[in-house]
């Protein structure tokens, strides 16, 4: 009988190169559920994520079917009682996603990228967790660069609701330092041959 696959989650603050290291991971043969692209999916293709979403945040939340972004960043995203009721709707669909998505996969171990695992408790469920970490001045800079609508405030929001990197590091089973002297690729190399074992 096969075994199943260990699952490995993979963090980071915005910004610091989560999905690039992620893809470096899938080039190795490793598949990757990225819960963030999934969320996006689910509240507008899950009826009862959306059913919860509209009771909650009203009919206006969906626009001809599909989410309104603009809306629920307007109502929601400012609001930080918003922000826990959403995240308590969005998250356990996930979860439901990730472990239905996670029971078809085989190999060693799947990687499950996402941006809040220690915020949210999600490494008590996981093998091992990989932390890609950045400089903040770095993730800055790239996110104005890489989302030119977001201002600097936005950003500082953001990385106000993440764990700082010191944290995260401490916390991780790995750690994939992305700042410009250090090349990735090995980093990765290194981890993954020791998951595979």
């Amino acid at each position: 009988m096969a075994t199943k696959p260990k699952i490995v989650g993979l963090t980071g603050g915005i910004a610091s190169g989560k999905s690039t290291v992620a893809k470096i991971f899938e080039i190795l043969g490793v598949s990757v559920y990225y819960a963030d692209d999934r969320a996006k999916k689910l509240m507008n293709e899950d009826p009862e994520l959306k059913k919860q979403i509209k009771t909650a945040f009203g009919e206006e939340s969906y626009k001809n079917d599909q989410l309104n972004r603009p809306y629920l960043a307007e109502k929601v995203f400012s609001d930080p009682e918003k922000v826990k009721i959403i995240n308590s709707l969005v998250h356990p669909a996930v979860g439901r996603d990730f472990e239905a998505w996670a029971s078809t996969q085989s190999g060693s171990y799947v990687l499950k990228e996402a941006a809040l695992i220690f915020e949210t408790g999600q490494e008590k469920k996981l093998d091992a967790v990989i932390n890609v970490s950045s400089p903040l001045k770095i993730r800055i800079a790239r996110v104005l660069m890489r989302d030119p609508h977001r201002t600097a405030d936005q950003v500082n929001h953001i990385i106000d609701q993440q764990l700082p990197d010191e944290e995260k590091n401490e916390k991780a089973d790995f750690v994939i330092k992305n700042k410009e002297n250090t090349l990735l690729i090995p980093q990765v190399l290194a981890i993954h041959q020791q998951l595979y074992s």
